[in-house]
């Protein structure tokens, strides 16, 4: 029922409210509802029925018991798991099934080609898969919840990879058996030409070329990728493309109007009883909306001062001399109270009065500069009576995630290249390993910021793990093909040949997989989805410059790093 608003005829000094009736906690349920267990607030509560009182058993134990599976939802970055499982999968099931053909090929039965197989891939395959998987786990230092779930759900999946992989693919590939057209097939098709052009840069002077390459893409790597932004770089919402219904609408809105769809709302937080009615502080407020104005990116600013100046003109017949605000505290009261707190400028007694930033654009640059502003006045202006606190809305929510993006990308990294460093020399115990294997995921990364500078795509939420995961992703081609590398070149051959052989055994596979996985990814590019575009472009160049850094880039490494062991160790493959 409606009463009469009797604030306004009183003289007092801010807005009161009339709470609706309630009832506390701890009242005496029986007495005041003649019901104690449906409507007293207590454990009964939650485990019986509201309406009739009766006990759901069914839904009592799992109450009581822990739960090993989280409750993560479906995000935009979501989608992502499912390929990068499945793409892994797919890699490492190639690599498996290529081996188990080989020594089909050379005469062996299938229990027998699936126990070779099985010896020769199962310590670079699981080590592989840990670098997989530590690469998906460096990605919880971003402090995202959902690039963290993301992380969390990606490294599961590829640790049940070692199971499905490594030990039951080997035993459905024991069951299968070839024909002899079909193994007279296979043998004809085994001719490498293109493996033994590419096993010339293993020596000295064939791996001029490719360290020549690599050099000048270095080079450009870091001189481009320097120019990277953080954020996002259009405008509209990033989720969609600029061409799409909602953001050329909201173009229209943002020319036409002064507001926009982007929002920063800085929350002006105080401890002072009745601060709307205290002039010092709304005129402390006031002037840190004129300062909002005139930061470049701001559209237009809302706060509570600009809307009680408005308030008080119109109580004095709209006259401009009195758009301004009061040092009287009952004139001041009496601007500010027909302002709702459904409005978004004030809570109920004025501890937090929220001003309301409409940007042009959520460009990282344009958010970057507004933060600045704001923490700048803070700083000079902020007190123990009043505090401007970042931000709501959802440029706030931009602004705060591109600080976090910002300031996990080198630690990330720098983690990310550590684990998969150690795991490296823990296999191979080799220097000269670690060189070839990492270097190039190196040089890859500084080629993918490269590549986002030049399509203007953003360092981002969306952007930043796809390089983490492209490098633990990537990994793979270098740990098969130089353990295959290694060991024959352990057994006397010389290096090109070694080099050859590995080609021969993985380099097929390594190949199919990475060109399958770009191909696949790259047809994300058509999306409707901005970010699913930008994710797909990355991991496509990602998958595809990672194989061809493993084939070319390695061995002209190990040409130059490499040396031979004392005594070759005899020709056996286990």
């Amino acid at each position: 029922r409606r009463t009469p608003d009797e604030c306004r005829d009183k003289n007092i000094l801010r807005a009161f409210i009339q709470p609706h009736r309630g009832v506390n906690l701890l009242h005496m349920a029986a007495i005041e509802y003649d019901d104690p267990i449906p409507k007293r607030h207590r454990f009964d509560l939650i485990v019986r029925d509201v309406e009739h009182g009766r006990a759901e058993l069914l839904m009592q134990p799992g109450d009581f018991a822990s739960h090993l599976d989280p409750q993560y939802g479906i995000d935009p970055l979501s989608i992502l798991v499912p390929f990068l499982i499945f793409s892994i999968g797919v890699s490492h099931a190639v690599q498996m099934t290529n081996t188990w053909k080989q020594e089909t090929l050379q005469g062996a039965d299938g229990v027998s080609a699936s126990r070779n197989a099985f010896v020769k891939l199962f310590v670079p395959g699981t080590t592989a898969l840990l670098a997989n998987a530590i690469g998906f786990l460096v990605i919880l230092h971003i402090d995202i919840a959902m690039v963290q779930e993301m992380a969390v759900t990606a490294s599961l999946g590829v640790a049940l990879m070692i199971l499905t992989n490594k030990l039951l693919l080997p035993i459905l590939l024991s069951y299968q058996t070839f024909d002899a057209q079909q193994l007279a097939r296979m043998q004809h098709a085994s001719s490498h030409l293109i493996w033994k052009w590419i096993s010339r840069s293993a020596s000295r002077k064939g791996a001029r070329w490719p360290l020549g390459v690599a050099l000048v893409l270095l080079v450009f790597g870091v001189w481009k990728g320097a120019e990277v932004k953080t954020g996002d770089l259009g405008t509209g919402i990033p989720e969609l493309r600029a061409d799409s219904r909602y953001n050329t609408d909201s173009a229209a809105i943002m020319r036409h109007f002064s507001i926009g769809v982007d929002v920063l709302g800085v929350i002006a937080q105080t401890n002072v009883a009745d601060a709307c009615t205290r002039y010092d502080i709304m005129d402390t407020i006031d002037r840190f909306e004129w300062e909002m104005k005139n930061v470049a990116g701001v559209q237009s600013v809302k706060s509570l001062p600009s809307a009680a100046k408005l308030i008080n003109a119109g109580w004095n017949e709209n006259n401009l001399k009195w758009r301004v605000l009061s040092r009287n505290p009952q004139v001041l009261a009496q601007s500010v109270t027909p302002i709702d707190t459904a409005s978004g400028l004030l809570n109920t007694d004025c501890s937090a009065m929220q001003v309301m930033i409409f940007t042009s654009d959520h460009t990282g640059e344009t958010l970057a500069r507004i933060v600045h502003a704001v923490k700048t006045f803070n700083s000079r202006y902020g007190s123990n009576v009043l505090q401007f606190k970042l931000a709501s809305g959802n440029a706030g929510v931009m602004a705060a995630t591109n600080e976090a993006v910002d300031a996990a990308e080198i630690t990330m990294l720098v983690w990310l290249f550590v684990a998969i460093s150690l795991l490296v020399l823990w296999e191979f115990r080799s220097f000269s390993a670690w060189l070839c294997i990492v270097l190039p995921l190196a040089l890859v990364s500084l080629l993918c910021n490269a590549v986002m500078a030049m399509l203007g795509i953003g360092l981002k939420v969306s952007t930043l793990p796809v390089i983490a995961l492209g490098v633990g992703v990537g990994v793979d081609y270098g740990i098969y093909l130089y353990e295959r590398m290694q060991h024959h070149f352990r057994h006397g051959e010389p290096l090109s040949d070694a080099f050859y052989h590995a080609l021969c055994e993985r380099g097929t596979a390594a190949v199919f997989t990475a060109i399958t996985m770009s191909i696949g990814v790259g047809s994300w590019a058509f999306s409707a989805l901005k970010f699913q575009a930008d994710m797909g472009l990355l991991l496509a160049f990602m998958f595809l410059v990672n194989m061809l850094g493993a084939i070319f880039l390695l061995p002209a490494l190990a040409a130059w790093t490499l040396r031979r062991p004392p005594s070759p160790i005899p020709n056996a493959d286990s």
